[in-house]
């Protein structure tokens, strides 16, 4: 059976930033590989969320409705991480850590995951450290961490900044082991530069 990856939409998500991790947990990180995981989306309510670029999505569950079992907990960024509605992700994040789960943040979502603690005891990067330090606050406290990467996996948290999305899936990929490194390496290199091993 296979094992469920939640995606986290806030409205005015970004939605290329989760694309290549979706496809490559959905139908395998290389045509014709196994496929281990199915990709859900998750959101406050169980009314559609829009992306920034007007793509409508119904979600699969609610933030009441959603499984306790899955595999990792992956938050796209996008303009509403520092609303009320952002708040209600904080216990989500909190028992999914609690738990070992894997949790991905990419863009915003970095910045929410700095401005709630979650990345003062791991390797982490953002929008450049300038932009986490102004949009976290106080509550983040480990600038000693904080890597100038695309993306950077420490623990069972990976981050990644708003142009890292190809970096953020091939992390992800790497710490779900969705395939073999070789293989996620060549989807990395095709997606990135057009190159087919």
């Amino acid at each position: 059976m296979k094992q469920e990856v939640l995606f986290l939409l806030l409205n005015d998500y970004a939605d290329w930033e989760g694309a290549f991790l979706s496809i490559s947990l959905n139908a395998g990180v290389l045509p014709g590989n196994e496929v281990k995981y199915i990709s859900k989306t998750v959101a406050p309510t169980l009314d559609e969320v829009r992306s920034i670029g007007g793509f409508r999505t119904m979600p699969d569950y609610s933030f009441q409705t959603m499984p306790a079992d899955y595999a990792a907990l992956v938050l796209i960024g996008g303009m509403q991480w520092q609303s009320p509605e952002s708040e209600l992700v904080v216990p989500i994040v909190q028992d999914a850590l609690q738990r070992g789960k894997i949790v991905g943040a990419i863009c915003n979502a970095s910045a929410f995951m700095g401005a709630h603690g979650f990345l003062n005891n791991v390797k982490h990067t953002s929008n450049t450290l300038p932009y986490l330090k102004q949009f976290a606050g106080s509550a983040y406290t480990n600038e000693a961490g904080y890597q100038e990467k695309q993306a950077v996996s420490d623990k069972n948290i990976v981050t990644a900044n708003g142009t890292g999305h190809l970096e953020f899936t091939r992390e992800l990929l790497l710490l779900l082991n969705a395939d073999t490194p070789e293989r996620i390496d060549a989807a990395y290199d095709y997606y990135k530069n057009g190159f087919v091993r």
